[in-house]
């Protein structure tokens, strides 16, 4: 259970470091970003107690492996991917909204339209649906990027109105968003997966938009298996599904939805191993390869070790 819960390195070079909710992010001469994907996890913007072991290598591998494929609609961040845990990346300037695209009604948006509501960040949503449906469209239903506490819903018109992003930027942001997604789609149709929804963020640099962050990762989308999809719609049964709405569901189970007065539940040994054993399963699926163990020893000794050699090289 060689986890990484938390780092604290000192790096040459080193000019600032934020730890958020799942990553420690290290500025290296202003002009670099070491994201070290911790093992910690949350759900309902809360950082759970224990880390699972794996989870940040498998959420960096899955995300190198999407930037590079699709490299061709977007330019991205990733300078360097010196250990299985850790991208090193391009500063930029983040725009403080993240574009979340869904295909489905599933998760957040299914919840609001299970209240009653029929409108999600702006966007109508047509009578008689059932959760996990598919939408007529895809639709983006845009989040505040909170630095502390919950992101919030958003709608376009609210963003353009407060200024957050100029509309020139939102109309490319939105085009970047719906070219991903559906690279990400076909994507996952080859692996026998359904793309239900996912977010991707974005920055600038020099003037020029890229893409930033993780993309495609069990923690930024929601997967469904494509086989048998359609017969378990049709009985009203749940979806089989790959994402991290197992540990919310576990969690609602277990009387904690990240509100005040709530505690979240014991993180048992057979927890912890089963979320670890869900995040490997979805690597291995949707990359198709198999998961490569890293080898025995200090986990944080690596990660400091590579980190180190590859700045090194990025900074003569």
């Amino acid at each position: 259970m060689n986890a990484i819960k938390e780092t604290n390195f000192t790096f040459e070079n080193q000019t600032a470091f934020y730890r958020g909710k799942v990553r420690d992010v290290y500025t290296i001469a202003n002009d670099y970003l070491a994201m070290v994907a911790s093992d910690r996890i949350s759900a309902f913007d809360v950082v759970l107690p224990r880390a699972i072991p794996y989870k940040g290598q498998v959420l960096n591998q899955i995300a190198a492996k999407f930037l590079a494929a699709t490299e061709d609609i977007i330019p991205n961040w990733v300078a360097s991917v010196p250990d299985p845990s850790v991208t090193i990346g391009m500063m930029c300037e983040p725009f403080k909204v993240e574009m979340v695209i869904r295909g489905y009604l599933s998760g957040h948006a299914w919840r609001e339209y299970a209240a009653g509501r029929r409108q999600v960040c702006g966007e109508t949503l047509v009578e008689g649906l059932k959760e996990n449906d598919k939408l007529p469209e895809p639709i983006i239903t845009p989040t505040t990027k909170a630095a502390v506490g919950h992101d919030e819903d958003i709608s376009r018109a609210e963003i353009l109105s407060r200024g957050i992003v100029s509309e020139a930027d939102y109309i490319q942001l939105e085009q970047y968003t719906k070219a991903l997604f559906q690279r990400g789609t076909e994507i996952a149709a080859a692996r026998g997966l359904i793309l239900v929804d996912t977010k991707y963020e974005f920055g600038k640099k020099d003037g020029k938009i890229i893409l930033i962050d993780e993309i495609h990762t069990p923690d930024s989308s929601r997967y469904f298996y494509a086989e048998g999809y359609a017969e378990r719609q049709a009985a009203d049964e749940p979806q089989k599904q790959l994402s991290k709405e197992f540990v919310r569901k576990w969690l609602i189970e277990n009387g904690f939805q990240g509100k005040d007065g709530q505690q979240v539940p014991e993180m048992t040994d057979d927890i912890v191993k089963s979320i670890s054993e869900r995040y490997i399963e979805l690597y291995e699926h949707i990359t198709g390869e198999k998961f490569v163990y890293p080898v025995e020893g200090e986990v944080l000794a690596r990660v400091e070790k590579n980190v180190s050699a590859a700045l090194k090289e990025l900074i003569k």
